[in-house]
């Protein structure tokens, strides 16, 4: 009886460190940002994918100028959506719509990304609360 209990116990605390892991308190997805650059990095791994995008001095938004780490999903969930070890390479340029992060830094959470051919391409299926899609 005491294992099942020891074993519930740790189960619930590894669950809830998972849990927490996965948040996404630290960013605005009330805000849609659009990042056009290049790509610096492509990142293709768990827990989290992920593009480093380098936005240059000549940008019509002048606050999205610099580079940018753009967090997005898991491998299964990414591939589900259609993206793939080569979807980018260093170099292509890329639009990224993704939300701020609340703390101002250049760690921002991909929201979804339009390919030159016009289809977009989500970090996931689901959607936010006050999370739009324009």
């Amino acid at each position: 009886m005491k294992r099942v209990a020891s074993a519930a116990l740790v189960f619930t605390l590894l669950g809830g460190g998972a849990h927490a892991h996965h948040s996404r308190e630290m960013f605005d997805v009330t805000r849609n940002i659009t990042y056009r650059g290049v790509v610096k990095a492509y990142r293709w791994q768990n827990p989290h994918s992920s593009i480093v995008v380098t936005v240059g001095a000549n940008a019509k938004d002048r606050s999205t100028v610099g580079t940018w780490n753009i967090e997005a999903s898991s491998l299964s969930i990414m591939t589900t959506g259609g993206w793939k070890q080569n979807t980018f390479k260093t170099g292509d340029p890329i639009t990224v719509v993704a939300h701020p992060n609340k703390d101002g830094s250049k760690n921002v959470l991909l929201f979804y990304v339009t390919m030159p051919d016009g289809k977009r391409l989500y970090r996931a299926a689901h959607r936010y609360p006050g999370e739009v899609d324009h």
